[in-house]
């Protein structure tokens, strides 16, 4: 009859998309899910396979009763740049470590700071990303960030122990190059002031040089 139309097309469900993602499970992309399990190894610090079936559950649970908001995401996996983050980000935290527990031993008084960091990046997932790994490796926290300026302020337990303010500022800097480097998009990276690449042999474009110091 016209005017009326066949419920029958194929393709066709029914259900509004916001019904349909809500049906979905798991409510998280598998990057979120091994992303998530990884922390919680890392803060068990035992790779057992234990440990790694219980992060997936925990990860899996947390993400199903409290789905985390859709955010816009047009990043590129990079494995060399996945590989360099990880690694270095390893490396960094047994360091921050060791030197951490050298300095209780020896009795020596820390002399903290806060500094500010304002990003190269424009997202909001890579400054939430950049805090997070920032705030894992011991020795620093993020304890504000300002999303319309893309600026972090970060509590540094000692300067000395950073090797001074400015190299503690471009340690920042350097973590969310590896993160960009890892996952961003060609354009975000240009955003950012970057070459494109995995690697920061690329370099950056001359450009932006200098900004976001």
């Amino acid at each position: 009859m016209t005017g009326q139309t066949d419920s029958r097309v194929p393709g066709a469900t029914g259900a509004p998309p916001h019904d349909r993602r809500r049906a979905r499970w798991p409510r998280a992309s598998w990057g979120m899910l091994a992303w998530l399990t990884a922390v919680w190894v890392l803060l068990w610090g035992d790779i057992t396979v234990a440990n790694v079936v219980a992060g997936l559950g925990v990860a899996l649970l947390v993400t199903t009763v409290a789905p985390l908001p859709r955010t816009p995401f047009d990043g590129r996996f990079r494995p060399w740049g996945v590989l360099v983050l990880a690694t270095r980000f390893a490396y960094d935290v047994v360091v921050a470590s060791l030197q951490i527990s050298a300095m209780a031993l020896s009795g020596r008084q820390p002399r903290g700071a806060v500094i500010r960091v304002r990003l190269r990046s424009h997202s909001d997932t890579y400054l939430t990303a950049t805090a997070g790994f920032s705030s894992l490796v011991p020795g620093s926290i993020v304890v504000e960030a300002h999303r319309v300026t893309g600026t972090l302020y970060l509590h540094v337990f000692d300067v000395e122990m950073h090797g001074g303010l400015d190299a503690a500022h471009r340690t920042v800097l350097e973590q969310e190059e590896r993160i960009l480097r890892a996952v961003a998009s060609r354009a975000e990276l240009v955003d950012a002031g970057y070459v494109p690449g995995s690697s920061r042999r690329a370099g950056r474009l001359p450009r932006t040089e200098g900004v976001g110091r």
